[in-house]
């Protein structure tokens, strides 16, 4: 158990760092301009401490006036400020390129994180909370900063310098040497083995509970009217309270692992000042060291000491920023669901003929398929109403249209075109939809409408209300058609949202129209000018009309009544009424009743 957990921390790590390098091969030459500053500049604080023992030896040799002594102090001492001001102009040089090169990284993983999510499957989308997605997405990429900073600027100028510390050492007292060397090593492998096993585990466990709380907020706050109308504020809030402690308790755990991680340390560089001090004092006491070499060993321990506690920070920073990445680096790794096949062509519906030919398609990992060898075509220009009771299969034939999902056998063609060939993207914008609950975003009126096609005119805009019978009530709001709708649409009525998602189905212009339970939730004045829309829409274009309320789809062409995935019954609305003991002429008639009980009682 214990080698599968250190094999996962070491995968997230790969895959992190994998995707990390990927990016960086987009800037090679500010990468290599980058290591290469850090580098010399690394060397510079290196050398630091040789010549200020060579100073020391210098004064310490003789009186200023000696020719000699003064050259040698004078050498000694430009080169410490060439070293200082080398070091310092060359950090700025890699601050700068860093700067701009990890600005392009986030808005490049960004926008990639954003595209890929935008194409994943209707299931994921389904099964995942926005706030958490959005979470995973900020987090990730301010931790790519900090990445950065912790490999380019941190981590490999502080190999260089222990590197180049013990090799100097060494050249001039093995016994110093392996004393810096060997316990350099131990106390990295210390700090790497504590922070992958010990930290690693807690901070991924915290930032699992960081995104929840982010998707619990969301979810809260974007059902908002829901928690008022029930009263329900004090009810969230303990809800929320409860996830809150859950995430501060494993943070805590977190944070207190880090201390003891941070204080290990701290012993360990104790424990190495005390060896390397007491090297040097013995090599003075032997007559090994002069003046100049003690200040040069005291000197190159202080920058040692410097660089080692960084070295530990800058292990934890490497932890601590690859688990922040590990849920967007995720993303990437996360299969589509749906994907395009390679160089798939674009779709070109002329006529919107669709037909459906022995297709299987069962969800998940459900064991009994929806559909099982079935088939129906539906001719060009067709208007044909989807029937049946909830679970039946009239929303999935829609969405297998669509392709939000692949059919597990069979064939979904139109135009003769094969659906699961083409690009989606070419598909889904030849196809206007009208939903239920039409989805609006929080933009101007003429944005949500123009949003089936963004280079639309104003008066295109207006052409397209008034034939969804949305204009009037548009013009009457304070700013028209820039009034701002709200997060959804919330400011607007369900039937005004229907006539704004008509009217961007009319601007759409496209050849194949589905209608999915558009009337369903509206009063009849609504109800009444949404019809008229629709009947205006319908005209030319091959129609799908999803409905519950059969008084929608009577004059409809055929109407297809589903049952448990398969087409029970077909005809007009004349011939359906017209079957004896039929489905639909029961369900009709029940819907009459109904109807009719509610005009007496009114």
């Amino acid at each position: 158990m214990a080698r599968n957990k250190l094999d996962f921390r070491g995968q997230a790590f790969k895959n992190v760092l994998g995707f990390t390098f990927r990016h960086w091969r987009h800037q090679p030459w500010r990468i290599g301009l980058i290591l290469l500053l850090a580098l010399l500049s690394a060397a510079a604080d290196v050398m630091t401490p040789l010549f200020a023992g060579r100073l020391v030896d210098a004064v310490a040799s003789g009186a200023a006036s000696e020719a000699i002594v003064w050259h040698a102090a004078l050498t000694a001492f430009w080169t410490l400020a060439a070293l200082g001001l080398g070091a310092t102009i060359m950090r700025q040089f890699i601050f700068l390129n860093l700067t701009s090169m990890t600005l392009k990284m986030m808005s490049e993983i960004a926008a990639g994180a954003f595209h890929r999510v935008q194409r994943f499957s209707s299931d994921w989308h389904a099964n995942s909370f926005a706030g958490s997605t959005v979470r995973k997405i900020t987090r990730g990429m301010w931790s790519l900063d900090l990445l950065n900073d912790t490999l380019l600027i941190a981590l490999f100028p502080s190999v260089v310098m222990l590197g180049g510390a013990t090799v100097l050492l060494g050249l001039h007292w093995p016994l110093m040497g392996a004393v810096v060397g060997v316990g350099s090593v131990i106390y990295i492998a210390v700090t790497v083995m504590l922070s992958l096993g010990y930290v690693a585990p807690a901070a991924r466990l915290g930032n699992a509970w960081d995104t929840r709380m982010g998707g619990s907020l969301a979810d809260a706050v974007s059902c908002n009217p829901v928690v008022k109308a029930f009263g329900a504020e004090t009810r969230e809030e303990s809800r929320l309270a409860w996830v809150i402690n859950k995430w501060s308790r494993r943070t805590r755990r977190t944070w207190i692992r880090g201390t003891i991680n941070g204080g290990v340390q701290g012993a360990m560089l104790v424990i190495m000042q005390v060896a390397i001090l007491g090297v040097a004092l013995l090599l003075w006491v032997r007559g090994e060291a002069t003046v100049g070499d003690i200040t040069f060993a005291l000197t190159m321990f202080f920058v040692l000491q410097g660089y080692l506690r960084d070295v530990g920070q800058h292990i934890r920073n490497l932890q601590r920023s690859v688990n922040d990445m590990e849920e967007l680096v995720a993303l990437e790794r996360q299969p589509l669901g749906v994907a395009d096949v390679p160089n798939a062509p674009r779709i070109a519906i002329a006529h919107g003929e669709i037909a459906f030919a022995h297709v299987d398609f069962k969800y998940g990992a459900h064991a009994t398929p929806l559909y099982n060898d079935f088939s129906v075509r539906i001719a060009a220009g067709e208007r044909v109403g989807l029937v049946g009771h909830s679970g039946s299969g009239k929303t999935t034939f829609i969405k297998l249209i669509q392709r939000l999902y692949d059919v597990d056998q069979g064939v979904i063609t139109i135009d003769g075109q094969n659906i699961a060939a083409v690009q989606q993207a070419s598909l889904r914008s030849q196809i206007a939809i009208v939903q239920q609950e039409p989805v609006l975003f929080h933009r101007t009126l003429a944005e949500n409408i123009a949003y089936a096609r963004p280079g639309a005119s104003r008066a295109q805009i207006e052409q397209a209300a008034r034939l969804a019978s949305a204009h009037d009530f548009i013009m009457n709001l304070p700013r028209g058609y820039e009034t701002l709708v709200g997060e959804r649409g919330v400011k607007l009525s369900g039937g005004e949202r229907q006539r704004v998602a008509i009217a961007r189905a009319f601007l759409a212009d496209a050849p194949i129209l589905i209608f999915d339970e558009a009337t369903s939730s509206l009063d009849s004045e609504s109800e009444a000018l949404i019809q008229e829309a629709m009947e205006r829409l319908m005209k030319g274009r091959t129609t799908l009309v999803i409905a519950h309320r059969l008084s929608t789809v009577r004059e409809l062409d055929r109407l297809l009544v589903f049952e448990r995935g398969r087409i029970v019954e077909e005809g007009s609305h004349t011939v359906l009424v017209g079957k004896a003991n039929g489905i639909y002429r029961r369900q009709f008639e029940r819907q009459a009743m109904d109807l009719a009980q509610g005009m007496e009682m009114a």
